[in-house]
C-alpha cells in the first residue's frame, strides 16, 4: 500500500515537473503576452508587481478551457489551416490595433505618468495626478481579461496546444479518468507561466517605473511597434503554410 502511494506521488511529481519546465521555456520566448505584461506592470501606479499574477490568471482560465476541449477531441480543429488563418488574421488585427493605440496615446500625451519617480513626490501630488489621469474602459485595461484576449490573439498559442501540448498530454496519459495527473499537469503548466511572468512584472514595476517621461514614452513606443510587427507577422505567416 505504501509503495503504491509512493509510486503515485512520484508519478505526479514527474508530470508536474515536466509540465512546469515545458511551460517555463515557452513562456520565456518573446511574444505579445510578454510585451503586454511589461506595459501593464509599468503603467500600474499601485501593485504593478502583481500584474503578472492577474494576467496569468486570465491566461490560465483560457488554458483550462482548451485542455478540456482537447480532451474532448478538439485538437483536429486547431490543426485545420483555415482555422489557423482565421485566428491569425483576427489576432494579428487585434495586436496591430493595440500597438497603434499605444503609439497614438503616447503622441497625444494621454498616457498617465503620475507613477514616474513617485518616491520623490508628496502623497497629495500623486493623488492629484492620479485623479487627473484619463480613464478608459477598454477590455485590455483589465489584466485578467487582457491575459485572455492577448493569449487568444496569438495563433501560435493555439498551434502549441494542438501539437506540443496535446502530445505531452498523450505521452503522460492525461485524461479525465486520471484526474490527479490532469491536475498535476495543469498546476505545473500554470506554475511555469506564473514564475516567469511574475518575475517580469516585478522587474518592470520596480525598475522601469523610475525612468523619466521621455524614456518611458520611448519604451512604450517600442512596445507598440513590436505589437504591430508581431501582429503583421501573425496575420501573414499562416498563409505561408502549406494546405
Amino acid at each position: 500500500m505504501l509503495t503504491e502511494i509512493t509510486n503515485s506521488i512520484s508519478s505526479l511529481w514527474v508530470v508536474f515537473s515536466f509540465s512546469f519546465l515545458v511551460a517555463l521555456t515557452g513562456a520565456m520566448a518573446p511574444g505579445p503576452l510578454l510585451t503586454y505584461t511589461i506595459i501593464k506592470s509599468v503603467q500600474s501606479g499601485k501593485r504593478g508587481y502583481l500584474m503578472g499574477l492577474w494576467i496569468i490568471i486570465g491566461h490560465a482560465i483560457l488554458e483550462m478551457i482548451i485542455i478540456i476541449l482537447l480532451l474532448f477531441g478538439f485538437s483536429f480543429v486547431l490543426q485545420n489551416i483555415i482555422v489557423l488563418r482565421t485566428i491569425g488574421i483576427a489576432g494579428g488585427a487585434l495586436l496591430i490595433c493595440f500597438g497603434l493605440s499605444i503609439i497614438r496615446n503616447v503622441h497625444k500625451g494621454n498616457i498617465p505618468t503620475h507613477f514616474l519617480d513617485s518616491s520623490d513626490k508628496p502623497n497629495h501630488e500623486l493623488r492629484k495626478e492620479a485623479h487627473s489621469s484619463p480613464k478608459t474602459n477598454k477590455g485590455l485595461d483589465n489584466p485578467i481579461v487582457g491575459g485572455i484576449v492577448v493569449s487568444m490573439s496569438n495563433p501560435y498559442w493555439w498551434v502549441w496546444w494542438a501539437t506540443i501540448g496535446f502530445a505531452f498530454m498523450i505521452q503522460f496519459g492525461i485524461s479525465f479518468k486520471e484526474w490527479p495527473s490532469l491536475l498535476a499537469f495543469f498546476i505545473g503548466h500554470e506554475a511555469g507561466d506564473l514564475a516567469w511572468y511574475l518575475f517580469v512584472s516585478i522587474l518592470s514595476f520596480s525598475g522601469l517605473r523610475y525612468l523619466n517621461k521621455k524614456i518611458y514614452y520611448g519604451i512604450l513606443v517600442c512596445c507598440g511597434i513590436f505589437m504591430i510587427l508581431f501582429g503583421i507577422y501573425m496575420g501573414v505567416s499562416p498563409f505561408l503554410r502549406e494546405l
